[in-house]
């Protein structure tokens, strides 16, 4: 788990709840249900029109990353591919095919079977980078799918304010129906800015981060076996992939 994301969310709402509550406001002053549907849903719409349905099905998938990110054991890892060589140097690389078949890791094991397969090394590296660069676009292109959010929801809040002024303007002559429109104006903008720069642009950095370190996990893992197939010391091995720590 993320603590730094929980932390983060509940303080940035509790700074502003707070301030709000402070400064003589109320939490029900910030509820309104029609700058929610204008705000939230346009934005949503804006953003799906936006992006094809491969890269918001990821969207949907990755978005569990800002609280439970994928671990990345770099250490840990490091040492399997110090094991993996040794193996491989007292037992020949078809020693590795029992590893390969016990390996949770999609990408080392496909990894560790093109090894035992006997594939050249350049072959290897061309296999293995498609797909290292294909999960990493792949992943990028959905955390985009939160970053347009976050650009188009302060545009979109502002809609809502003119739309609540327009509310206004129409009934002038009703001093009733005032207060409603001047809130979903003022609500509209906060709804807008405040769950761009509060939600969907960090959930899109944090993913992002991510992408990165699972892309250089994986980086880390084929520098191992492109070693290991090319039969370099396992004691090289570890201290050219110490360079991948952080």
């Amino acid at each position: 788990m993320d603590v730094l994301s929980l932390v983060g969310l509940v303080m940035a709402f509790v700074a502003i709840i707070g301030g709000n509550y402070l400064e003589g406001g109320h939490i029900a002053g910030l509820l309104n249900g029609p700058a929610a549907l204008i705000v939230f849903g346009g934005t949503l719409g804006a953003a799906l029109l936006q992006t094809p349905v491969s890269h918001f099905k990821r969207a949907t998938q990755i978005l569990s990353w800002v609280i439970f990110p994928p671990y990345a054991n770099l250490p840990s890892a490091i040492n399997n591919v110090i094991g993996w060589s040794m193996t491989a140097r007292k037992d020949g690389l078809l020693g590795l095919e029992a590893i390969a078949d016990a390996e949770l890791d999609p990408y080392a094991q496909k990894g560790l079977q093109l090894l035992v397969d006997g594939v050249e090394t350049e072959d290897i590296r061309s296999i293995m980078e498609v797909d290292l660069y294909t999960q990493e676009d792949r992943d990028l292109n959905a955390a985009k799918f939160f970053e347009c959010m976050g650009g188009y929801a302060p545009t979109i809040g502002i809609i809502g304010a003119v739309m609540g002024l327009i509310h206004v303007m129409g009934n002038l002559a009703d001093p009733s129906q005032l207060g409603s429109g001047i809130a979903v104006a003022f609500v509209a903008t906060i709804y807008g800015i405040g769950s761009a720069n509060l939600l969907f642009l960090p959930i899109a950095s944090k993913i992002k981060t991510t992408v990165i370190r699972q892309s250089r996990y994986r980086e880390m893992l084929l520098e191992g076996i492109l070693s290991i197939a090319d039969g370099e010391n396992p004691r090289s091995i570890e201290l050219k992939l110490q360079g991948f720590m952080e």
